[in-house]
C-alpha cells in the first residue's frame, strides 16, 4: 500500500511538471511576441540590436517597430514561432522600442545592455 502511495506521488508529480514544461515549449495565446532590445557599448562605438520573436500561435501581421526619433521599420509578416533581428539607425539614441502588430499586440521595451567580462572587447 504504501508502495502504491509512493508511485501514485509519483506520478502527479510527472504530470505536473510535464504540464509546465509543455506549456513553456506550446504557445498558449494566439497573438503574442518577445521582444528583446540590447545594447552593445564598445570603447568607440554603440550597436544596437532588437530581436523580435512570434512566440504565439498565429501568423503576426502589419508589424510596426518604433525604434524613437521618429526612426520606423515595417515588417509584414512573421510566421509562428520566427525570429528576426533589427538594429536601429546608427545616430538614434537607442533609449526603447515599440513594436505593435495586428489583434491588439503591443509591447514597448527599453534598451539593456549585456555586462562586460574581463577580455572581451570593448570591456
Amino acid at each position: 500500500m504504501l508502495l502504491g502511495a509512493g508511485v501514485a506521488a509519483i506520478a502527479v508529480m510527472a504530470v505536473v511538471f510535464g504540464a509546465d514544461l509543455l506549456r513553456m515549449s506550446v504557445p498558449v495565446q494566439d497573438y503574442d511576441i518577445f521582444v528583446d532590445p540590447i545594447l552593445d557599448r564598445q570603447s568607440l562605438f554603440v550597436t544596437g540590436r532588437v530581436t523580435v520573436q512570434n512566440t504565439g500561435s498565429q501568423p503576426l501581421t502589419n508589424i510596426h517597430i518604433n525604434f524613437g526619433s521618429g526612426d520606423t521599420l515595417d515588417i509584414g509578416v512573421l510566421e509562428r514561432g520566427k525570429k528576426i533581428l533589427v538594429s536601429p539607425p546608427p545616430e538614434n539614441p537607442m533609449e526603447f522600442v515599440m513594436i505593435s502588430a495586428d489583434n491588439d499586440v503591443f509591447v514597448s521595451k527599453a534598451y539593456r545592455e549585456l555586462p562586460k567580462m574581463v577580455g572581451m572587447m570593448g570591456s
